[in-house]
């Protein structure tokens, strides 16, 4: 069962959660006062199930929002929004275990889940020689380095004749916690590289970075299996997969092997056809889901969960307004307790809401991504420009630190 917590810091949020739900509108007033609670929110129940999740948090001083006709019978299901401290809660879970009907189990390993999850704040990412990625006390910046011709950002293809570390030395010396190498275009209506090209791109280009910074943590961007376990022997750290280990069934098992950590992302579709009128019940629950059963089959294979990143994958088979709703609720995904990236860096969405055609004109709007991930426990973003973001992260880790 997915339960996660939705945005209520305002009355237009709260209002929207009742009209979601298909609560009673006037009831806006009474639940006013209890916003400010933490607001957790669970799809679809049985209304009994609803109205006896209502009837325990009002016992124990917190509330429920629920369809209006679950009191009459009249709803056979109902979402709930439930509203409470996290003590309330921890009880409201433990009451739920004993309770084996409505679904209230399901319920309750959903929410003794995201209590859990949320709770969690700081992660350290151990790697071969000494290596060691803490992610959680501020957040840090993955720099992009494109080995490719046909990226959608120009100024950030890397040419076989580039000096790639001269780039990478720019990154890390700027302040980036991670170099992120990839050698295929996954832009909206990309085709694949055949493998072997991938490798002949990808894996000098790790080697040297390797040898040229061997503390700094690196990243391999690719679904494919072959390449992964290649990359990982050169000296990649973590598999960036953006398939969400869809793409090739080996992968799973050779990042297993490899004991590399995963960057494990959301994506609907492929490169190629991702961006031909994708469509979510419920964006934000749908790619929870998603991760729910991605989740499930790293650990099936061999991955354990403390060995992922998830990334919701923006822009990867979402509409503009699909994005917006995920940087809107980027808290929801946190409940797996997992440390979350963000790559939004000159993307599409950030171009159609700011009216810009031209990647090269969308910094500003990556900019102000990066600061809502800073201010909103987002582990990592992954950007192409490294320096401006690390300043921006900078600025909002002085203004939190600063003690009068």
């Amino acid at each position: 069962m997915i339960v996660y917590p939705l945005p209520a810091q305002s009355r237009e949020d709260l209002f929207s959660a009742l009209r979601r739900i298909g609560a009673d509108l006037r009831s806006n007033a009474y639940f006013e006062p209890k916003r400010n609670l933490l607001s957790l929110y669970i799809p679809g129940v049985d209304f009994r199930a609803a109205a006896f999740l209502k009837q325990e948090l009002l016992a124990r001083g917190g509330d429920a929002v629920v369809n209006r006709g679950v009191i009459s019978c009249e709803a056979s299901e109902s979402a709930v929004l439930l509203l409470g401290t996290p003590g309330q809660l921890r009880s409201l879970s433990e009451k739920l275990g004993a309770l084996p009907c409505w679904g209230l189990p399901e319920i309750r390993e959903g929410l003794s889940r995201t209590l859990a999850g949320l709770d969690k704040s700081a992660w350290t990412f151990s790697f071969r020689e000494g290596r060691a990625l803490p992610l959680g006390k501020r957040t840090a910046v993955m720099g992009i380095l494109n080995l490719t011709s046909d990226s959608f950002y120009e100024k950030s293809r890397i040419s076989p004749g580039d000096d790639i570390l001269s780039r990478a030395r720019s990154m890390v010396e700027a302040g980036a916690a991670v170099l992120d190498l990839g050698a295929e275009s996954t832009r909206p209506g990309s085709e694949p590289v055949p493998e072997q090209e991938e490798m002949e791109r990808l894996i000098p280009a790790v080697a040297a970075v390797r040898k040229a910074f061997p503390e700094t943590v690196l990243s391999a961007d690719t679904w494919k299996a072959k390449v992964a376990l290649e990359a990982v022997r050169a000296g990649a750290d973590i598999i960036n997969d953006i398939s969400g280990l869809g793409f090739d069934p080996d992968l799973p098992g050779a990042v297993a092997e490899s004991g590399a950590a995963l960057v494990l992302s959301h994506i609907q579709g492929t490169p190629r056809d991702m961006q031909k009128d994708p469509r979510y019940d419920d964006t934000v629950a749908d790619i929870l889901r998603s991760f729910e059963e991605r989740l499930s089959l790293a650990e099936k294979t061999g991955i354990p969960a403390e060995r992922i990143i998830l990334d919701p994958g923006l822009g990867f088979g979402k509409r503009c307004g699909d994005n917006l709703r995920i940087l809107r609720n980027l808290d929801a995904f946190r409940i797996f307790g997992r440390p979350l990236l963000i790559g939004h860096s000159r993307k599409g969405f950030i171009g159609a809401t700011l009216g810009l055609a031209d990647p090269e004109d969308r910094l500003e709007g990556t900019l102000a991504v990066t600061a809502l991930c800073g201010l909103r426990n987002v582990a990592l973003v992954r950007v192409h420009d490294v320096e401006e973001n690390v300043r921006v992260l900078s600025m909002l880790s002085a203004i939190g630190e600063c003690m009068e």
